[in-house]
């Protein structure tokens, strides 16, 4: 009998014991089964623990808002390069700006999902370093993360990491807050100095070749927001018309994209604008201008004349707020354009970012 045709011996047949335990993550995380599971159990479930999660369903009920209020939502990726920077790490960069793309929507932040992108290798201690740190930084913001996904790549074929946040939150009907909303007369408020993140990441990648203790300014801005909505409310509506988060393009960009969905100009000032020594210094030596840098944890804020000292001192008063600003106004002249006025007496255009100034920033 060839052995072609020699039976089969089930009794001496067996399957590789299942790899039940890894200090990277591997394939197997991202297959569904019982590595994906254990994955859940012992680094999302521990630091990510909230009644909503533990339903387990494929998706999460959530409880009915009160009809005074409108629903929301927003979504962001994030692909920072590297992945732990002075002052954060991509957790908390993920949790922070959905949070604030919520927050200067008006929005009261509730609820996030997280989707995460791993590469195989990346250690799991890693991993559990950075979902600690979105728990952490979900507790401040006061925001639940209710859903989740994970998938795994090949090694090779990703980053480390990269996060997917969804965010959903609720504001009263009666609030108007957009970018088509600035008016002429307005003020612009700063919420503080420029650059602080996209200087930070610059370190961290070691492209400056000197250290500093410049830290990055991510942070969850949604109760500074809050109260500076409360102490905006005024008799015909709120004094505050506008934010935004002057994120990726820096003030710069997020200013031209205010002019031009409101159709107005803006003047700003450069002797108000604040941008700490560290941050000059490291634009100066790599011709960059703060003005396009990026920022993770600065609110630009718009707001009507009669509510601009009231909203100023509620933003001074939270701690990432202490060193606000009024910066410029909305003019008539120049519709869709951004001028600032230098501290040696000229004028000049400030255009919108043309390409990428940093990429991998946020």
């Amino acid at each position: 009998m060839s052995d072609e045709n020699q039976p089969i011996d089930f009794l001496g047949a067996y399957c590789p014991l299942p790899l039940t335990h890894s200090e990277q993550i591997v394939i197997g995380h991202g297959s569904g089964g019982r590595l994906t599971y254990d994955l859940i159990q012992s680094v999302f479930a521990t630091h990510l623990t909230n009644p909503l999660l533990e339903q387990g369903d494929d998706g999460v009920a959530l409880p009915p808002i009160d009809p005074e209020f409108e629903i929301v939502v927003s979504t962001d990726s994030h692909v920072i390069s590297p992945i732990f920077f002075p002052g954060g790490d991509i957790g908390k960069l993920a949790v922070c700006g959905t949070v604030n793309d919520l927050a200067v929507m008006g929005a009261k932040p509730l609820y996030l999902t997280a989707g995460f992108i791993l590469e195989e290798g990346l250690p799991v201690d890693v991993l559990e370093f950075i979902v600690s740190s979105m728990a952490k930084s979900a507790e401040e913001a006061g925001v639940a993360i209710v859903a989740g996904d994970t998938k795994v790549v090949e090694r090779g074929k990703g980053d480390g990491i990269f996060i997917n946040t969804s965010g959903v939150g609720i504001r009263p009907r009666s609030l108007h807050i957009s970018g088509r909303n600035a008016k002429v007369g307005d003020r612009i408020i700063l919420s503080g100095p420029l650059g602080e993140h996209g200087v930070a990441v610059l370190q961290a990648r070691g492209d400056l070749g000197f250290l500093s203790d410049l830290q990055s300014d991510v942070a969850p801005l949604n109760h500074l927001i809050a109260g500076a909505l409360e102490a905006g409310m005024q008799d015909r509506g709120n004094a505050i018309h506008t934010m935004r988060d002057p994120t990726r393009g820096g003030l710069a960009t997020t200013l031209n994209e205010i002019a031009r969905q409101s159709n107005v100009g803006i003047v700003i000032n450069e002797a108000e604008i604040p941008i700490q020594e560290t941050v000059i210094s490291v634009c100066e030596m790599l011709g960059f201008d703060p003005l396009y840098m990026a920022n993770e944890g600065k609110c630009v804020f718009i707001v009507d004349p009669e509510g601009t000292d009231r909203v100023l001192k509620a933003i001074r008063a939270d701690k990432y707020g202490s060193k606000a600003r009024v910066i410029g106004e909305v003019v008539s002249d120049h519709p869709q354009k951004v001028l600032l006025k230098t501290m040696i007496g000229s004028t000049r255009l400030v255009d919108m970012l043309s390409g990428e100034l940093l990429p991998r920033i946020c």
